[in-house]
């Protein structure tokens, strides 16, 4: 007998939200044929479909479309813009602030799962590759169109379509670029609703724009990207230590900075140091031969680590090896309740023995609300750090090394311990200077100046460029570029 009065409320519920967005339900309905294409806030298990990736931040989209084509893209597009609606993209939907559907409430999210084609120019080794594509699709299909790859991360959940726009840093970044370094040509949808190709040589603006901070400024649909012949023999090793005392877990990360700090370093090596609750591990992939990494000595650099080392002559074996890693698996594998921050330093702003003995003294006094934390140091530079500063969106390529700190919650909401242990760590090692730099790609949806920290000096180029091709701030987020002219919105 209780079921028909709760059957009646959220009918209820479902009738208001319908009939407060019955203009753009219409146009879509008008413009795209497929009715099983999109859904409405109060359709039936549209809480499902939503399918939100970061559960401690509750986003409700006002209609989530599934176009099948550039063209319906623009359709749907034309249909938000001109009843007053936000848009953004989605490909993997693995936003940490749920930016993919818009970041607050009563966006259209447009999500690209359907464009998925793939082609390789066997002249060029030039392929092209539909936005919608993970990266595990990437992966696979580049290897068999003649054993090509690219530079992007190891998470094969994520979807290209942010991941190519954003930066798109991995383990062969050193060596090729991040994945926007691999970007030659987009084709994009604007907030006017056109089609449009953006490179080098046409609409070279918003190519640049295009190249850091895409979802601020339109929709890509399509990229032509290089690539390069896979690698061949690697070595994926690690050094581990277990319960270690703060002063042992300092003295290793010291030796680990030291170690990734020198400038003749091979760009072969890529690394990341991961501190737990109850250990810590250097791990990573050398791009080489048994021989050449037992001539590098690492048993030697990280005194009191145990270590392993694995060899792989198989580029999907070693792939595939990366995405069974548990951390990842925690950070990116299953929607979850999560927060995450992000620091950086270059080789002139490397932590001091003085700060790195004070993080780990926090880490191993301060109440962290959880056990669910962990911390991952990522090693880059190379030809990252070739390329000038506003050469692209991109800003950070001076980075040397990168901090993604998380803390997670698997039963409910992330706690203001959880939140404070974060903001603690950060300030220590950052010796609490603002702005920091902060990774676009891992989204900090409390940090305040967001724009500044993660665009840097390219953040006014960005906003002219805004008002040029989305006056009206169509493709917006809580954190994206606004146009030049416009403070607010």
């Amino acid at each position: 007998m209780l079921l028909k009065p709760l059957f009646l409320v959220v009918g209820a519920a479902s009738v208001a939200l319908a009939a407060s967005n019955e203009p753009l339900r219409s146009c879509f309905e008008n413009a795209i044929t497929d009715r099983g294409s999109f859904a409405f806030a109060g359709d039936l298990f549209y809480d499902r479909i939503v399918n939100r990736y970061n559960l401690n931040i509750p986003v409700t989209p006002a209609a989530v479309a599934f176009p099948t084509s550039s063209q319906q893209v623009a359709d749907i597009v034309k249909c938000a813009a001109e009843n007053g609606y936000p848009v953004q993209a989605r490909s993997g939907g693995h936003s940490y602030g749920n930016h993919g559907l818009g970041g607050t409430d009563g966006a259209v999210a447009v999500d690209l799962k359907h464009l998925k084609h793939f082609s390789m120019d066997n002249t060029t080794w030039q392929a092209t590759i539909g936005a919608g594509s993970l990266l595990s699709d990437v992966t696979r299909w580049l290897y068999h169109a003649g054993g090509r790859a690219m530079s992007h991360g190891i998470c094969p959940q994520v979807g290209s379509g942010g991941h190519f726009t954003i930066g798109g840093l991995g383990p062969t970044s050193r060596q090729f670029g991040a994945a926007i370094d691999h970007v030659l040509e987009v084709e994009v949808v604007l907030a006017n609703s056109s089609i449009v190709r953006a490179s080098d040589t046409e609409n070279q603006d918003l190519f640049w724009a295009i190249k850091g901070a895409a979802s601020a400024y339109g929709i890509v649909t399509e990229f032509k990207v290089r690539t390069e012949p896979e690698p061949g023999t690697a070595v994926q090793y690690t050094y581990s230590m277990e319960f270690g005392h703060p002063k042992k877990q300092a003295a290793l990360f010291k030796s680990w900075q030291a170690f990734v700090s020198d400038l003749t370093l091979t760009r072969k090596m890529a690394s990341t140091l991961t501190v737990l609750e109850n250990s810590m591990a250097i791990s990573g992939t050398f791009f080489g031969t048994k021989e050449e990494y037992d001539n590098m000595n690492l048993s030697n650099k990280f005194p009191g680590a145990n270590g392993d080392a694995l060899v792989f002559d198989d580029w999907l074996g070693l792939v595939s090896h990366w995405a069974e890693d548990v951390i990842l698996e925690l950070a990116a594998g299953i929607p979850t309740n999560f927060y995450a921050k992000s620091t950086s330093w270059t080789p002139q702003t490397l932590m001091t023995p003085e700060t790195i003995d004070k993080m780990f003294d926090y880490i191993s006094t301060v109440d962290k609300g959880t056990l669910g934390w962990f911390l991952l140091f990522d090693f880059q530079g190379g030809y990252i750090n070739d390329i000038p500063t506003n050469a692209t969106a991109y800003a950070h390529r001076d980075v040397l090394i990168w901090l993604q700190s998380y803390t997670i919650d698997l039963l409910g909401h992330i706690s203001q311990a959880q939140i404070s242990f974060l903001d603690g760590l950060n300030k220590i090692v950052t010796n609490g200077e603002l702005p920091f730099a902060a990774y676009p790609g891992y989204i900090d949806p409390l940090m305040p100046n967001a724009a500044e920290a993660y665009w840097g000096t390219n953040l006014p180029r960005l906003q002219q460029i805004k008002e040029q091709v989305d006056p009206n701030n169509v493709f917006r987020n809580p954190q994206s570029p606004s146009p030049a002219k416009k403070d607010s919105f």
